[in-house]
């Protein structure tokens, strides 16, 4: 069962910096607040915070709930997002 929460650590801080690099590039590109929801979104991810999180109110969020959730975001952010409207028409301008 340990070496199962090992791959869930590597997994939650892939998609820790993934949402947190996203943020960043909301906020430069699109607009703040899109840009402050992704990296309050990537905390989710952030083990440390879990730990946190469930010692202060005893609420976990189960790692299946953070896959659905991630691949929910990662559709809305790359298919149908701003961002990526964005990157598409400056690369096919160009």
């Amino acid at each position: 069962m340990k070496n199962v929460d090992e791959n869930f650590n590597y997994i939650n801080y892939f998609f820790f910096v993934l949402f947190a690099v996203i943020g960043v590039l909301n906020s430069f590109f699109v607009g703040i607040i899109p840009g402050i929801f992704y990296i309050l979104l990537s905390l989710i991810y952030f083990p440390y915070f879990d730990r946190k999180i469930k010692k202060k109110i005893n609420f976990k969020f189960y790692n299946l709930f953070k896959i659905i959730l991630a691949l929910f975001v990662l559709w809305g952010t790359l298919a149908v997002g701003e961002l990526m409207e964005l990157f598409e028409t400056n690369i096919l301008n160009k």
